[in-house]
């Protein structure tokens, strides 16, 4: 399936799954006002019936306006124009709310005309478990004499009347996350199949050209002609012999790799001095360089004595050393340095070649990453050369930085904890 289609396919599907939890939430919030409207109408007539059978009790004149006043959503005052009995209000509301099916705990006062203050009454719980400090009620200035009731748990008893609100809420979470789930899966799914095209395509360009050498000069023996020249023989022998380690290099690059990933790559750890292992790697690349004009700096550290994996380690150096050449497009300027730090040792290498981007100095570790270049095969390679260097780098303990720009060059910096 084409890249294109699969975008458009996510984005259709990723539109949708938003379009569904925009609604939802729309009626969740409309649900809840109708439940916080019910809750509130209830209340209202729970308390006019109190008010009611308070005035009956104390044989008064019903307030001609509605009596109840509500403030906050929570917080309601019941004017009575009479003297209130606390006992006889508590009794009222108990059996009025529960009527009304109020079920939640709830607090009230009488406001003291005399003293001008609200008088706290009690807190009522719904399971006579719960308890609570006493709080200030608020004053309602046009009542004179009233009571008032507050519901501290409203929101939470409102939510509970919405089961079915909350269960498909719940629901549509899950089909929300199942869903991302597989959308990361198909993403990374392709990414994978893009990793694997690429390496395919990087695999076949590397050995199509030492195939291509190798039959030529297979070719140049089989010709009787050559049999006079055993100087040219000579030289295409060098040039299948060169060609063969080339490719059995790659072979073993990749079966490096498998071992890492299987987990079955074990570091054999020795004493080494690392001026020795540089030195080594430097002389197999010192014709190289020079061929080109260009030329490498060592500036050892005689006290750099390390314990690691001699041949991992030898082959990280190598690693950075071709990688220096490689990319550099004019006469290649390597310097290595050894420097003593804190906690060990950092070993520098430093090349004045094309650079990396910011952008991609994240993933220039990753398996099979390589730079993006377009359709240009100028550089041979799988992308697994920075992957095992960091994998062993990783393997001793030890830490691999790089600083480097466009143009300017790039410094790979390997933090030894000696």
């Amino acid at each position: 399936m084409k890249a294109n289609i699969i975008r458009w396919i996510i984005l259709g599907a990723s539109i949708s799954v938003i379009g569904i939890v925009v609604t939802q939430v729309y009626w969740v919030r409309k649900a809840f006002t109708l439940e916080q409207r019910e809750f509130e109408q209830s209340v209202k007539v729970a308390l006019f019936r109190v008010a009611e059978e308070i005035v009956k009790y104390n044989q008064g004149t019903f307030p001609t306006e509605n009596p109840v006043k509500m403030e906050n959503g929570n917080v309601f005052f019941v004017r009575v124009d009479d003297h209130i009995d606390a006992n006889i209000l508590k009794h009222y509301l108990v059996k009025n709310l529960a009527e009304a099916q109020i079920n939640t705990d709830f607090e009230y006062g009488i406001y003291d005309c005399s003293s001008e203050e609200m008088v706290y009454g009690d807190y009522i719980s719904q399971d006579n478990s719960k308890s609570a400090e006493p709080t200030e009620l608020p004053v309602y200035k046009e009542f004179i004499y009233y009571f008032t009731v507050r519901f501290p748990h409203k929101a939470a008893f409102i939510g509970n009347q919405m089961g079915i609100w909350i269960f498909s809420s719940i629901i549509l979470l899950i089909v929300v996350i199942f869903f991302s789930l597989a959308i990361f899966i198909i993403l990374k799914q392709k990414r994978l199949s893009e990793v694997q095209k690429d390496f395919i395509n990087n695999m076949t360009h590397e050995f199509k050209t030492p195939i291509s050498t190798i039959s030529i000069s297979a070719d140049v023996f089989l010709d009787s002609k050559n049999d006079s020249k055993p100087e040219r023989l000579r030289k295409y022998a060098n040039i299948i012999k060169s060609e063969v380690n080339h490719l059995n290099n790659q072979v073993l690059r990749v079966l490096q790799m498998a071992k890492i990933d299987k987990g079955d790559n074990k570091l054999a750890f020795i004493d080494l001095n690392l001026n020795e292992l540089i030195k080594e790697a430097i002389e197999g690349y010192q014709a190289k360089v020079e061929k080109r004009f260009g030329k490498i700096t060592f500036k050892e550290n005689t006290q750099a004595n390390i314990r690691a994996d001699e041949v991992h380690i030898l082959n990280v150096i190598n690693n950075l050393v071709d990688n220096a050449v490689h990319y550099c497009e004019q006469k290649p300027e390597i310097t290595i340095t050894i420097s003593k730090t804190e906690k060990g040792y950092r070993l520098d290498i430093k090349d004045n070649g094309i650079g990396i981007s910011k952008e991609y100095h994240r993933r220039i570790f990753g398996k099979f990453f390589r730079v993006p270049t377009g359709n240009v095969h100028n550089v041979k390679g799988f992308g697994l050369g920075l992957n095992y260097v960091a994998n062993i780098v990783k393997g001793h303990g030890w830490k691999i930085t790089l600083e480097s720009e466009p143009g300017i060059g790039s410094t790979f910096s390997i933090h030894i904890n000696n």
